[in-house]
């Protein structure tokens, strides 16, 4: 029997159209669907579609819009379970979607230009690739994830530290995977990679860690 399920219809809404978005994305490219799948334990689909890659891709942005939803229901959820807040504006939740999607996508932007600036371009590219790959990953996973907090489980601490411990370790493999496939350039150019992970993949954990302290 379900749990009683307190103004979520916003959530699953946004569920499914998750859902409908990464059907989409399977259905117009399948075989590269497919590899992308498998990503986690085989790098053909790293190997294969880096090469190919653009800006503006459809593939990547359709699970993009994916990872937004679902990354924003999830926080959601959480929010909801520590304020126990019996329903959310859905205002609320659109600025907070649009907010996650401007902050990513003003990140890789600056992160293009400060790979520019370095002239180190093709190792960045390919990197960016990789990293919004396996971001593309965590949204796919969090669509089950989702609708089990949604319709089965009744979210506690542990279940929250248990899931966001397993978008971390996906995470970190994925950072590990593309360290190990382009060691060679990494090497080459270690001092200004070195200089774009502290200013770009550190310092905004630091300065966010910093404002929730003050809080």
């Amino acid at each position: 029997m379900l749990r009683n399920i307190v103004s979520n219809e916003l959530f699953t809404v946004l569920t499914v159209l998750g859902l409908v978005i990464v059907a989409i994305a399977k259905l117009t490219s399948p075989k590269r669907f497919e590899d992308f799948i498998l990503v986690l334990g085989n790098n053909k689909y790293l190997k294969i579609y880096a090469r190919d890659q653009k800006f503006l891709d459809k593939f990547d942005g359709l699970l993009f819009v994916n990872l937004i939803l679902s990354l924003s229901v999830f926080c959601f959820i959480i929010y909801q379970y520590f304020t126990e807040t019996k329903q959310i504006p859905i205002n609320s939740m659109l600025q907070v979607a649009f907010g996650i999607g401007i902050i990513i996508l003003i990140k890789v932007l600056v992160e293009r230009l400060i790979a520019s600036l370095f002239e180190i371009d093709k190792l960045i590219d390919e990197y960016l690739f990789q990293k919004i790959s396996y971001k593309n990953y965590l949204g796919i996973l969090l669509l089950p994830i989702n609708a089990l907090l949604l319709f089965t489980f009744t979210p506690t601490l542990t279940l929250f530290y248990v899931i966001i411990t397993l978008l971390l370790i996906v995470n970190i493999i994925g950072l590990i995977s593309s360290f190990k496939t382009h060691q060679s350039l990494i090497k080459n150019n270690l001092f200004y990679f070195i200089l774009y992970l502290c200013a770009l993949e550190i310092a905004p954990y630091v300065i966010l860690y910093k404002v929730f302290l003050t809080l």
